[in-house]
């Protein structure tokens, strides 16, 4: 079944909207390798994921913070200050445009983050697109990691509209897979990942780009 073209976008946030950047920085003025950086956002999200599958609660930072502790041998005030350098992330260049198309489309624009509250805020507004926003949400409020379900149908319901007229921009597949299973359309483009993983079923929309997502979005 083809979902009708969606009345709110939400985008997740980090590495998809926010360049993660600074916290690769980090790492190399605390002693660590930049590239260290895919395999502690990985472990990250493994931990929390897991967590919420588990029916156990950890917030994203305690969750970084303890994939810190288990990737590398810094002390833990070392660890909060790494932890610290996603309150200075900035939005990659292809956003702004795609987010001033939803606008003028007239098209609700949020964002849908596990992430700590604040980072998004600050990245917005280091990029100067807080006014494109119409809110940030994130899933610590309801205690459930994406690619839970219940994530997905509470920033549905935080929006006040059905699933069905919501769309979710992602980075990642397995974010897009959540929010399909959920009753959304989901939106995947390359950023990190090279391609939508073939062992999912196939998203409403791969495209090429950001812009392409959006403008798919759009046709529908």
């Amino acid at each position: 079944m083809t979902l009708p073209r969606p009345d709110v976008v939400a985008f997740d946030v980090n590495e998809t909207l926010l360049d993660l950047s600074p916290v690769a920085a980090a790492l190399v003025e605390h002693g660590q390798p930049g590239g260290l950086l895919p395999a502690l956002f990985a472990r990250t999200l493994h931990t929390g994921t897991a967590a919420t599958v588990a029916g156990v609660w950890v917030s994203f930072r305690a969750a970084f913070e303890s994939a810190l502790a288990q990737l590398t041998d810094l002390s833990g005030r070392d660890r909060s200050r790494v932890a610290d350098s996603f309150l200075e992330l900035s939005p990659h260049p292809d956003v702004e445009p795609a987010l001033r198309r939803l606008a003028g489309a007239g098209v609700r624009v949020v964002t849908l983050s596990h992430g700590s509250p604040g980072v998004a805020e600050a990245g917005l507004e280091r990029g100067g697109i807080t006014p494109l926003v119409e809110r940030t949400l994130t899933s610590e409020s309801v205690r459930a990691w994406k690619p839970s379900r219940e994530a997905y149908l509470w920033a549905a319901g935080a929006c006040d509209v059905e699933p069905s007229r919501m769309a979710l921009v992602a980075a990642h597949g397995w974010d897009v897979l959540g929010a399909e299973r959920a009753g959304l359309t989901g939106a995947w483009f390359p950023r990190a990942e090279r391609v939508y993983p073939p062992v999912f079923p196939a998203p409403s929309v791969v495209a090429a780009d950001l812009a392409g997502a959006v403008e798919a979005l759009l046709a529908r």
